[in-house]
Parts: C-alpha cells; sequence; structure tokens
C-alpha cells in the first residue's frame, strides 16, 4: 500500500487545532474527510505536530497510506480540489517508503512567532499576529532567550496538560528579530512541550517591556514550576513553518 508525504499549509483560524474532535472543525479532520471524497475510503492522517487551536502552518507534514495508488500530483491536485472552500493547501505530495512516519521520523521542527509592536489596532494581520502596544526591547529579548538555548527541564514553559513523558527538550534556536513595527521570534528544536514556544514568547514579550531581566527568565526557568511562567502569548502569532527530515 503506498503511504505519501504531504506539505500541508493552512489557517489555524477557524480550526480546533490540528486533532480530529468529534464536534468541532479540525485540519486533520478535513484532510481525512478530503481522502474518504476522493478515494470512498475512511483513513487517518497522521500530522508531524499537533497545532492548537488558531495556530497556522506553513509547512506542516503528514503521511497517509492510501490503497489505490496515484500519482503524487494528481493525489495533491485531488485533495485540494475536496478541500476548497476551507483554507488549506497541500502544497506537496510525494510517496515515501513505508517506515516514514511524519512525527517519529522528524528531526527538527521550526517555528516563527509574528508580534506587531504598534500602537495602531492591526487590520491586514487580524488573526495573524500578535499586537503588543509596549515598545518592546528586542535586544534584550534575544540576550534573555540564549538562556533557554540547551538541554533543560521546561516544566515552567509547559502545560499543564501536556502529555508529553519528560519535561525535557533540547532548544536548538530562540532568535528574536526586529524589522521596523515587526518582531519575529524564530525557534528549532527536535520536539517541543504543549505551550512551550507560546510560553517562552509571552515570557520574552514581559523581559521586552521591563517587567522581567534575564536573570528573571533564568530564574523561572529553574522554577521547574508552572507558576513561574510569564504570559502564554496567545496563538494567532504562531506558525509551524517546516519539518526536517
Amino acid at each position: 500500500m503506498p503511504r505519501y508525504k504531504l506539505t500541508i499549509e493552512y489557517d489555524g483560524a477557524p480550526f480546533c487545532g490540528w486533532q480530529v474532535q468529534a464536534t468541532l472543525p479540525s485540519v486533520q479532520g478535513a484532510l481525512e474527510n478530503a481522502v474518504k471524497a476522493m478515494c470512498g475510503i475512511e483513513v487517518r492522517v497522521h500530522g508531524a505536530g499537533r497545532t492548537d487551536a488558531g495556530v497556522h502552518a506553513l509547512g506542516q507534514v503528514a503521511h497517509v497510506d492510501i490503497e489505490k495508488p496515484f500519482a503524487p500530483d494528481r493525489l495533491r491536485d485531488g485533495l485540494n480540489a475536496h478541500l476548497r472552500p476551507a483554507p488549506i493547501a497541500v502544497l506537496e505530495a510525494e510517496i515515501v517508503p513505508e517506515t516514514f512516519e511524519a512525527r517519529f521520523s522528524a528531526v527538527k521542527r521550526h517555528y516563527r512567532y509574528r508580534i506587531t509592536n504598534t500602537r495602531a489596532n492591526l487590520a491586514l494581520d487580524v488573526g495573524h499576529a500578535w499586537r503588543v502596544s509596549r515598545r518592546l526591547d528586542t535586544d534584550a529579548m534575544h540576550a534573555a532567550a540564549q538562556r533557554l538555548i540547551g538541554k533543560h527541564d521546561f516544566t515552567t514553559f509547559r502545560d499543564t496538560e501536556c502529555q508529553a513523558k519528560s519535561p525535557e527538550k533540547t532548544l536548538d534556536q530562540l532568535d528574536v528579530l526586529r524589522d521596523g513595527r515587526e518582531v519575529t521570534i524564530l525557534t528549532s528544536a527536535r520536539s517541543f512541550l504543549h505551550s512551550q514556544v507560546r510560553s517562552m514568547v509571552g515570557s520574552l514579550v514581559w523581559v521586552g517591556e521591563g517587567r522581567w531581566s534575564a536573570d528573571d527568565l533564568s530564574a523561572a526557568l529553574a522554577a521547574r514550576n508552572r507558576a513561574a511562567c510569564g504570559i502564554v502569548a496567545p496563538p494567532e502569532g504562531l506558525y509551524l513553518v517546516k519539518v526536517d527530515y
């Protein structure tokens, strides 16, 4: 049975997240419905990451086994036809070995968080960036962010309902960049805990606003206590950019 790797882009605003839920629209559910409409069978589409409600993707990866063989371009185009008008696009489909697993074969995941640092209300970026009105010191944010690089117990930055077996993760990148009013936070790791990225971003914003110092961020990490976390950034600024294999 052929296994297909799908690279997917989506706007997370209308969905309860990636994972199928019984009564709410999900990205995974929409993809599975598209496969069923195209092939007449029910299948499970396995994603590289379970993005939360409102989180977007530029390069989510999934795999699916379909008994009927398709040329990859035909599968891509057929799925896109059945996905309309949902804001989901299959960018690429390819045949992969049956040993390929979208989640477990991944060696690194890359996320981007978008902040619009402005007093004005958002217009075009509503639902796609976090507006922070107070001027952010992005140099201080970047310097503090480097305290989180490496292998740590990230309990402080982990959602209380996170199901990961261990709170230890190795963070490879956490950069804070500014271009005019646009503040971008780039982070990468083999895997992340539930809400880890948004928790780190919210705490870094406190650094940028002057509420916390870099030492305060280090102390929060060392506390290994969810109560020590700063605010949690809203989901609409977060994007899964790509997954490496």
